[in-house]
């Protein structure tokens, strides 16, 4: 949404000729760029850590199978 509003302000900006509008329409799309990346990092790093936990949780599992075998059979 940002994005498409600084498109329509830099748009604005460049047919009145208006220097400044033009700028700060190029401003939002960067901001709004920038805001887009910050998120979509936050999500891979939450799936990162998603994963680790996964996987932290198939090894126990796999361990305490391997264990409570071999120690149920003393």
């Amino acid at each position: 949404m940002d994005k498409a509003k600084g498109k329509a302000k830099e748009a604005a900006g460049a047919m009145s000729g208006n220097e400044g509008r033009k700028s700060e329409g190029q401003a939002e799309q960067r901001k709004a760029d920038a805001k887009e990346k910050a998120a979509q990092n936050e999500r891979t790093q939450q799936e990162k850590a998603g994963a680790k936990a996964a996987e932290k949780e198939q090894k126990k599992s796999k361990d305490d199978g391997l264990l409570g075998g071999t120690l149920g059979s003393f």
